[in-house]
């Protein structure tokens, strides 16, 4: 079943007004709660090799992901950001500064192109 941002946003909303829960949600919290899961991302590929997910653990990308995308979307709603458009103009400007014949086939930044 695919939904779309907003029908997430407020499913999010909706979730956490049942529970009374958007009195602890101020932006530290939100940024920590952001930086803890992607945090837990990380633990997945933690002490492995070759890029591999920890051994049994692979079923839980999916699950990692999708609580930083809660928080991600915690955090646009207090905000009031639309993420569709933020990255559109993001992009916009990552082209600015990443131009096709400088950037090809490196990693460098964009202020050593």
């Amino acid at each position: 079943m695919n939904q779309d941002l907003q029908t997430l946003q407020e499913r999010i909303k909706q979730f956490c007004a049942d529970r009374d829960w958007s009195q602890f949600h101020d932006p530290k919290n939100l940024a920590i709660s952001l930086q803890l899961e992607a945090s837990e991302v990380l633990e997945l590929f933690q002490w492995t090799k070759d890029n591999q997910v920890v051994k049994g653990k692979e079923g839980e990308v999916a699950d990692e992901l999708a609580d930083v995308m809660y928080w991600l979307l915690m955090l646009a709603n207090h905000y009031d950001i639309d993420l569709v458009e933020a990255l559109s103009q993001k992009m916009d400007k990552n082209e600015q500064k990443y131009p096709v014949e400088k950037a090809k086939g490196t990693s460098a930044k964009y202020t050593d192109l």
